[in-house]
């Protein structure tokens, strides 16, 4: 069995050169997410999930909500993924997506967690900076951690940034834990 994550990462890639070959890229985006979030709905999510209810019945209910939100390319992804009783990997598919369509256009994502929620203000104020500091536009994704007691920490692939109160807390910890040997 592969790895959590390939057969999302192939249908995905599946779905970027098909939006590569028709230029379709953004309509490719919006209609995942809103199926995702269509379909996120733990109501639906019972009924199109549930190999009690009849095939038929749960691609009928996914061609009446999503039939008129969008493309016809989506709407096939996932039939296919019902089909084959994987569409509990739809969100994984719309996140790999976004990620190759990221890589694609130079941009680079970010997550910054935060002890409260940032305002707009404070959200733009860290983009611009990452922006600054990478050279290439960011998409940043906000998270909240409140362990974090203060400050904020940023994640941008491999590189870590610790601004947090937590972490001046535990440097501080480890330099009189060395100046006391």
């Amino acid at each position: 069995m592969g790895r959590p994550g390939t057969a999302a990462r192939r249908y995905a890639d599946a779905a970027f050169e098909l939006a590569s070959r028709d230029d379709t890229h953004d309509a490719w985006l919006e209609g995942l997410e809103t199926a995702v979030q269509l379909l996120g709905d733990e109501r639906v999510a019972a009924i199109v999930d549930s190999p009690a209810v009849a095939l038929a019945d749960r691609e009928a209910l996914i061609e009446r909500l999503l039939a008129a939100l969008v493309a016809a390319s989506v709407l096939n992804l996932t039939m296919v993924l019902v089909q084959r009783g994987r569409i509990d990997a739809l969100p994984a598919v719309a996140t790999q997506y976004r990620r190759l369509l990221n890589r694609h256009r130079g941009v680079t994502e970010a997550i910054v967690t935060s002890a409260v929620p940032l305002s707009a203000a404070e959200t733009a104020a860290v983009r611009t900076k990452i922006e600054s500091m990478l050279g290439s536009s960011v998409e940043l994704a906000s998270r909240v951690d409140d362990d974090l007691i203060g400050g904020l920490t940023v994640r941008v692939g491999d590189r870590f940034i610790d601004a947090s109160v937590r972490g001046r807390l535990e440097r501080l910890r480890d330099q009189l834990v060395v100046g006391a040997r």
